[in-house]
């Protein structure tokens, strides 16, 4: 135990990214009062509140809407908020400016980005493909998607999308990183795959963005979507994200066209007539409070490179998966999660058959992860405010908790 604690804190000296753990609102670390100590690794499902955006927030309501009211929509930069935001995510994801629109949900996003590239395939193929292993919620939207365009939906593991493509593929949906295990999936590979079968690549980064390196661009990603309260720390229900592929832009072909996304949006024109770019993945009226939340809430990643954040993300893990092996009984856990980096995304998932009462333990001492069923303890690290000294602890208590559940058997 005693050389697992040094290890940590000798980690700890030498992060770079330490300091950024003051940017956030958090409880008292594992080297603060005995009994006060708080491990938070459930970024993976909601980030961390940033310190600076109470106030932020404080100020859209006080002064933008109580004082400036509807003149906030031009003074305040309301009206320019989705594009604004889409291209401060922009460098986190690899995209350059003018290809992401921030608003509506992860769901809503999926749908639109989905039924775009059905409609860029054109009708001479008739196939989706979409992760089998998807988040339940991408599955049943590429099922609607499918109905609504007359295509044929396949399921097919992201490993066994390029034997499955052919000249029937119109789209592919896939995660970049499993919500389950946290298998990061070879995006530049199957996107590659995608294009040479002639169809279009549709990614969902919700816990990839924030956490490594994506390189939408570089790779050619055609559309792209994601959540910003994980990685990204934008609150609960913060607004998502749309991302559109420069050269796919003017024939991007949205199936939810509102007036926010019309060319002369305050023309009130009976017939709609898409905007340029990007802009005609926007709907209807901005979410203007948490949108606002979340600008603020992205000024923690000023100076931050992702390749560092992934390089902490890699550490923490494996330090993690080091001290479950010394702290855990052998054969007690079994890990779901790729040992490999290049197949790991930033967390890890053990199986115990358990599972849902040794989280509930775990909370009530302080180390905060989350459970999927039937049996999966998930631990998000987000390197942002994540130390070594919580990883040891918590592993540590995670031992504890594990030896107690087997006493009372």
């Amino acid at each position: 135990m005693s050389e697992l604690v040094s290890k940590a804190e000798e980690l700890d000296a030498a992060d770079e990214l330490a300091g950024l753990r003051e940017r956030f609102v958090l409880d008292p670390g594992p080297g603060h009062a005995a009994g006060a100590a708080g491990v938070y690794l459930d970024g993976n499902s909601l980030g961390a509140l940033p310190v600076t955006v109470p106030d932020r927030v404080a100020d859209v309501v006080r002064r933008q809407w109580g004082e400036l009211r509807i003149r906030s929509w031009e003074e305040s930069g309301w009206w320019t908020a989705p594009e604004r935001i889409g291209d401060r995510i922009a460098p986190l994801v690899g995209a350059a400016a003018g290809q992401i629109v921030v608003g509506d949900s992860t769901s809503v996003n999926v749908f639109k980005a989905l039924v775009g590239a059905v409609r860029l395939a054109g009708d001479g193929r008739d196939e989706i493909l979409v992760d089998a292993t998807t988040f339940p919620t991408d599955g049943y939207i590429a099922e609607s998607a499918a109905r609504m365009t007359g295509r044929t939906l396949r399921p097919v593991a992201p490993a066994e999308v390029p034997g499955a493509l052919s000249g029937r593929t119109a789209a592919v949906l896939l995660n970049h990183v499993d919500y389950r295990t946290g298998r990061l999936h070879d995006l530049p590979a199957l996107t590659a795959a995608v294009h040479e079968a002639g169809a279009y690549a549709v990614w969902d980064l919700c816990h990839s963005a924030g956490a490594l390196p994506v390189g939408l661009d570089e790779h050619g990603v055609d559309l792209a979507v994601g959540c910003t309260y994980k990685y990204l720390n934008g609150g609960p229900g913060a607004p998502a994200y749309l991302y559109v592929r420069r050269e796919v832009q003017d024939r991007f072909d949205s199936p939810l066209p509102g007036w926010n996304s019309h060319a002369e949006p305050f023309g009130m024109r009976p017939a709609y007539a898409p905007a340029p770019g990007a802009l005609r993945g926007r709907v209807g009226t901005p979410d203007i409070l948490s949108m606002l939340a979340l600008e603020a809430a992205l000024e923690v990643w000023d100076g931050v490179p992702v390749e560092a954040v992934r390089a902490k993300s890699l550490a923490l893990t494996d330090f993690f998966l080091e001290c479950v092996a010394a702290y855990a009984a052998p054969g007690r856990v079994e890990c779901l999660t790729p040992v490999a980096h290049a197949e790991r995304g930033s967390q890890v998932a053990l199986r115990c058959d358990d599972a849902e009462q040794v989280m509930r333990r775990l909370i009530e001492r302080g180390v905060v992860g989350d459970f999927r069923a039937p049996d999966v303890l998930r631990f998000g690290f987000t390197p942002l405010y994540v130390g070594f000294a919580d990883v040891e602890r918590a592993a540590r208590v995670l031992g504890e908790v594990l030896a107690l559940a087997d006493g009372r058997r």
